[in-house]
């Protein structure tokens, strides 16, 4: 870390970035969050102005009033420049003019970046890629500083979920007091991560220090490592590519499959509670997957309720559901979902436990990583309540997903 630091003083980006704002004019006061887009012209054309309307599209105006959307148009071409900016003006004009909208051209003066170590006769078509689009973000990420709280980066070509704003905003508050570097609201491999504002600064530093030939995405999960968040944090997807690249960039960023999921598969298990159970109700109603649900009397600070696996098991996504399905009464307030290893003998519980996350609005519903070189195989999940509530508490479903050797494989 020390050695990072002393290599982001060697590049002052800020000093050799120069930027023409082409459209729009930064908000008045700073915002909850930048929604960060770099685009560059494409020879096939753009799909730049469709993820524009997807994202206005599933937005509110309070939701859009949180945010600033930040298009970086990176290619030099004047034409194509020119063009793009009349097209984004012609359709966007009220968002441009309430300042939700900002289109800027950036251009480091100066060569600050290092020159490539051992990679300068590299003939691949990848090299040139990767190190116009690690300067692109770089430059959007420099521009985005003082915008806002917090940064989301996402590509010109995809596709927002309605209120997404909302999912995001909602993820930030519960993840608020907690340690992160980076969430992440899809599975792709570029798109959809967010970011503290305050971090960018040496995100956009450790772009420019590494080789061209190390792709984005490898430096940003490098990045988040460094930082000491040593497994991903995959949330709700709410972005979702419009197609692929055109070659050639098809081969340098290739998709990441995502990940099908079926029906949960709840491993045997059995569940252990402290929480006062009304008449007629257990724990394992919570767990089992049919309509029965686990009532509780108003649960304190303190109280667990934990799934105890019957043997290991590579658990690879886990939701939880409080409250009722239409009012959202009962629900969990304040608690979070912590993953367990080292079954005690007696099998009461597990020695150890390592956070997965808060619960957002009463529900979880993440991906399971696991740390390289580590135990890739859980033994317990435990709800955990962080603050007394004065209401009765409602679990619908504890629903665990799991991957065989065989499916790893």
């Amino acid at each position: 870390m020390e050695t990072f630091k002393e290599m982001q003083k060697s590049t002052p980006v800020v000093q050799h970035a120069t930027y023409k704002v082409l459209a729009g004019a930064p908000p008045h006061e700073k915002k909850l969050l930048t929604v960060g887009i770099s685009s560059v012209k494409h020879p096939h054309g753009s799909t730049l102005l469709d993820t524009l309307q997807s994202l206005f599209q599933a937005s509110s105006e309070p939701e859009l009033n949180c945010i600033v959307v930040l298009v970086h148009l990176s290619d030099p071409d004047p034409e194509w420049l020119s063009q793009t900016v009349a097209n984004i003006s012609g359709l966007f004009q009220p968002h441009i003019e309430a300042r939700k909208l900002l289109v800027i051209h950036g251009h480091l003066s100066g060569s600050p970046v290092p020159r490539d170590r051992g990679a300068a006769n590299d003939s691949s078509p990848c090299t040139a890629i990767y190190h116009r689009h690690k300067v692109d973000y770089a430059l959007l990420m420099n521009f985005a500083l003082n915008l806002s709280e917090y940064f989301l980066m996402i590509e010109d070509h995809v596709h927002c979920t309605p209120q997404f704003i909302s999912v995001i905003y909602w993820a930030l508050s519960a993840w608020r007091e907690r340690p992160w570097v980076i969430l992440e609201f899809s599975s792709h491999s570029f798109s959809g991560k967010v970011l503290h504002t305050s971090d960018l600064s040496r995100l956009t530093a450790l772009l420019l220090l590494f080789p061209k030939a190390t792709p984005t995405h490898v430096l940003i999960s490098e990045f988040r490592l460094l930082l000491a968040q040593h497994v991903p944090i995959r949330l709700r997807s709410v972005f979702h590519p419009m197609g692929r690249y055109a070659a050639p960039a098809a081969t340098c960023f290739p998709m990441e499959k995502a990940m099908v999921f079926g029906e949960p598969d709840n491993p045997t298990a059995n569940v252990l509670t402290d929480m006062q159970t009304i008449p007629g109700a257990t724990p394992q109603d919570a767990y089992v997957l049919n309509q029965e649900c686990y009532f509780t009397l108003e649960p304190m600070r303190g109280n667990y309720l934990t799934v105890i696996l019957e043997r290991p098991q590579k658990v690879i996504r886990i939701e939880v559901l409080t409250g009722s399905h239409k009012e959202g009464l009962y629900r969990l307030k304040q608690g979070q979902v912590e993953l367990g290893y080292d079954l005690r003998a007696r099998a009461e519980d597990c020695d150890r436990y390592a956070l997965l996350g808060p619960l957002v609005e009463g529900n979880l519903d993440q991906r399971v990583f696991y740390e390289e070189d580590s135990i890739k195989q859980l033994s317990c999940i435990r709800l955990l309540v962080l603050a007394s509530q004065d209401s009765w508490l409602l679990i619908q479903q504890i629903k665990v997903w799991t991957q065989s050797e065989e499916e790893e494989s």
